[in-house]
């Protein structure tokens, strides 16, 4: 796939997402654990890495080598040199998990309410170094720029994406919440110019409403901001922007303070920090 490797893990990634289409379906499972577990990735053998992400082994070591790396644990290392840059922060994490451990088995409110707050803590400690925030300059300058921005997310996503089209009205910026009520999602989709901007958020198993309308809008040369857990996600590779955000887990439950917050940050962004109840 490519013969030199790359050097940092920013690069590693871009590659990895650069080349997912080529990818088989064991690899394309790997690259997925990879970018989505990368403090594990740091930490863990061949083996707990492998059983984890539900390839043999030898799988991780041929994924090393199909981006240019003559083993493993050299593709590692660069998890390991992404860790010590960020080595206050992780700290932090690591200690707030271990505070919150004891409290795993206790499901009473207060004991959830201890559970999420610190799991979402290190989630958000974390969220300015996990970010591209070259992605996240490219986003504000595209919703600048647009005549109307439309927001859609389903499920999990309508939380996120109700908010943004809130925020972005409160911002006095043209902005419509693609809804689908009355099923009447392609009708509303269809008024997007070219010179509008969607807004789509997606997280696994990624509606395929979102898609449908994503590709669409891509079709016709408009730009799309994606908001998505992973730089693996369905629309990544053809995306205008893609912000992949990493949220806690509690229980199975992903949160979704992350994605509110940099949904906060756009909109925000987009007149200043004096613009009403945003």
């Amino acid at each position: 796939m490519q013969n030199v490797p790359a050097k940092t893990l920013a690069e590693l990634k871009a590659s990895i997402t650069g080349n997912q289409k080529t990818l088989s379906k064991r690899l394309f499972q790997v690259a997925q654990y990879l970018l989505d577990h990368p403090n594990e990735i740091a930490f863990g053998t061949v083996v707990v890495i492998a059983r984890d992400a539900g390839v043999h082994p030898s799988t991780l070591v041929r994924f090393a080598n199909a981006f240019g790396y003559s083993g493993f644990s050299e593709m590692q290392s660069l998890f390991k040199q992404q860790l010590r840059l960020e080595a206050p922060s992780y700290g932090d994490r690591m200690r707030i998990a271990r505070a919150s451990d004891g409290d795993q088995a206790d499901t009473s409110p207060i004991g959830l309410l201890r559970q999420f707050s610190s799991a979402n803590s290190a989630a958000l400690d974390q969220l300015v170094s996990d970010v591209d925030l070259d992605q996240l300059d490219r986003a504000g300058q595209l919703l600048q720029a647009a005549g109307t921005i439309y927001v859609m997310g389903v499920r999990r996503a309508f939380v996120v994406a109700s908010y943004f089209g809130y925020a972005l009205r409160h911002a006095e910026r043209r902005a419509f919440l693609i809804d689908g009520v009355g099923g009447l999602t392609q009708e509303q989709a269809s008024s997007m110019a070219s010179n509008d901007v969607l807004i789509a958020i997606s997280f696994y198993p990624y509606g395929p409403e979102t898609q449908s309308v994503a590709r669409d809008a891509m079709a016709r040369g408009i730009p799309v901001v994606l908001i998505t857990d992973s730089e693996l996600s369905p629309l990544a590779a053809d995306a205008t922007s893609v912000l992949a955000v990493q949220e806690a887990s509690i229980h199975g439950i992903r949160s979704l303070s992350a994605s509110l917050c940099v949904a906060q940050a756009l909109a925000v962004g987009l007149t200043g920090p004096d613009r009403g109840d945003a």
